[in-house]
């Protein structure tokens, strides 16, 4: 299978590329049009990535269990495995505009990723300098409360090489809480995206069933956020096979 992998790769890897490329320009000219022109171009960008697993065997499953709030802000908390996780959420989720925390250096190099990262909402956060990174949270925090936009943060802080996941740090959920002290947070658990990367970079992992669930939102207005945030960490990881 791995040898196989080899090829399939090549061309999931070429065919994943000139997606990025494709939809670079397209966002620039969606972003001088407005939000709303930006915001589609992405959405459907991360139709094509989704879709484009297929190459490779993998296929992608969302499930939402429970209906999500709408017109209001959602701080969607999931577990993280892979890069993958990332185009079905968008996607999925795209009716409560979605906007993820992300590190500093995914910000520049990378046609589609970056410019979407700068131009459309997210948290860019260098993990080497706290004080910028409590300043990049503040301004996110007042920007989905103000936009009436969604965060999406992953609080293992980096992704899990085997699907078992790390420990979770409340730093940045607290900070989207305190600007957002109406919203909902939303517990997602992610499965098998780690494994496109059982081999490393290269080759990928084929025929593997990624699923991507949403769990019953939690209200934070007059909540015990002790209480909630354990729930919301014991609500992802018991859904983790």
């Amino acid at each position: 299978m791995k040898i196989v992998s080899y090829i399939f790769s090549s061309i999931f890897g070429l065919v994943f590329y000139l997606i990025l490329l494709i939809f670079h320009p397209l966002q620039w000219l969606g972003l001088k049009i407005g939000y709303q022109a930006h915001k589609n171009v992405v959405d459907v960008l991360n139709w094509f990535l989704t879709r484009s697993l297929l190459l490779i065997g993998n296929t992608v499953h969302f499930k939402k269990h429970h209906p999500i709030p709408e017109n209001t802000t959602i701080i969607f908390v999931a577990n993280h495995q892979s890069l993958f996780d990332i185009p079905p959420m968008i996607w999925s989720l795209r009716k409560h505009h979605p906007k993820f925390v992300s590190k500093i250096e995914l910000g520049k190099g990378i046609p589609s990723v970056s410019f979407n990262l700068k131009h459309g909402g997210a948290a860019l956060i260098n993990r080497k300098d706290p004080a910028q990174a409590l300043r990049e949270l503040e301004n996110f925090g007042k920007r989905i409360h103000d936009n009436t936009w969604s965060a999406v943060i992953f609080p293992e802080g980096t992704r899990s090489r085997d699907g078992k996941p790390n420990k979770f740090s409340l730093n940045g959920i607290k900070m989207m809480v305190k600007y957002n002290p109406e919203a909902y947070i939303v517990p997602i658990s992610i499965n098998n995206s780690w494994r496109v990367y059982k081999y490393g970079k290269f080759p990928l992992g084929m025929f593997n069933r990624i699923t991507v669930e949403t769990h019953k939102p939690i209200p934070l207005k007059n909540a015990d956020l002790e209480t909630v945030f354990n729930e919301m960490e014991t609500t992802i990881k018991e859904h983790i096979n």
